[in-house]
């Protein structure tokens, strides 16, 4: 099973502050165990939301823009993890372990899998997606 590991922008992160050396060499070794035992697929940490934008759809074919920065709030993110456990409980198990300061705060949620489209992602959209991801993996 895939999960996706979302960690929670605080005043900290929307203000640009950077983690200590000793933060990045903590969250290094813990990256680099999950590493190890093939968990990792992906982590990444995120700029502000000063430096971001979204996105919003009235229409197919109308979108309105807005730029950050954006209000502090719970839906906010400042990073994640794509890790790859057999279970929901083993991929918390891992991210208890993650060295977060007091007051910080993740979610985890599971990643669809073809499968859980069912009938719905015919043999003809499976194939799309394949090449999408392999001309994905090339760029």
């Amino acid at each position: 099973m895939r999960f996706m590991v979302i960690v929670k922008a605080n005043q900290d992160t929307e203000a640009g502050k950077m983690p200590t050396t000793e933060m990045l060499a903590a969250m290094g070794r813990f990256n680099e165990e999950m590493a190890k035992a093939g968990v990792i697929e992906a982590g990444e940490g995120l700029h502000p939301t000063v430096k971001g934008a979204r996105v919003g759809y009235s229409a197919p074919s109308e979108a309105s823009v807005t730029r950050g920065p954006f209000d502090l709030s719970p839906d906010l993110i400042s990073g994640f993890w794509l890790i790859k456990t057999a279970s929901l409980d083993e991929a918390i198990a891992w991210m208890k372990r993650a060295p977060f300061d007091p007051g910080s705060e993740i979610e985890i949620r599971q990643v669809f899998s073809a499968e859980d489209f069912g009938e719905a992602f015919t043999p003809e959209l499976r194939e799309q997606e394949e090449r999408t991801r392999a001309h994905a993996a090339k760029h």
